[in-house]
């Protein structure tokens, strides 16, 4: 109830969606990642494609789960921009990777454009708040 009212409580702008849609869309969000990423893993695990191109992958999850302690543990928005552009830069990162490995993950790209998408669109959110609550 704490951080409720204390997300509450922040300055946000006017095209900030409701509270609400954040658990939709991560459900579904979490399912593409989980069978997306889940496919690149395997791939390096049985050696079909370079360990390195899991490093991106690896960062952007570590990173994701990072952000709800940061934003709302912590109630770091300053720490939680920065998590957030690291979030962005490694999806950038994986789906360029996987776009140069072979044919057959590129779907991996394609299926994360929702990802990419409301990343995008989290990050210019969440600079804006800590822009207005600082």
């Amino acid at each position: 109830m704490n951080t409720y009212n204390w997300y509450s409580q922040l300055i946000k702008p006017s095209w900030s969606p409701p509270s609400w849609i954040f658990g939709p869309v991560w459900t579904v969000l979490y399912a593409i990642i989980a069978i997306s990423f889940g496919t690149v893993f395997y791939k390096v695990f049985t050696r079909q494609i370079p360990w390195i191109v899991a490093l991106p992958f690896v960062l952007n999850l570590v990173f994701n789960f990072l952000f709800t302690p940061l934003q709302f543990g912590l109630k770091n928005n300053l720490l939680s921009a920065i998590d957030i552009l690291l979030v962005l830069g490694t999806l950038i990162w994986s789906l360029w990777a996987i776009w140069h490995t072979t044919a057959d993950v590129r779907w991996v790209v394609y299926v994360n454009i929702p990802y990419l998408l409301w990343v995008s669109f989290a990050t210019v959110l969440q600079l804006t708040i800590t822009y207005l609550n600082r």
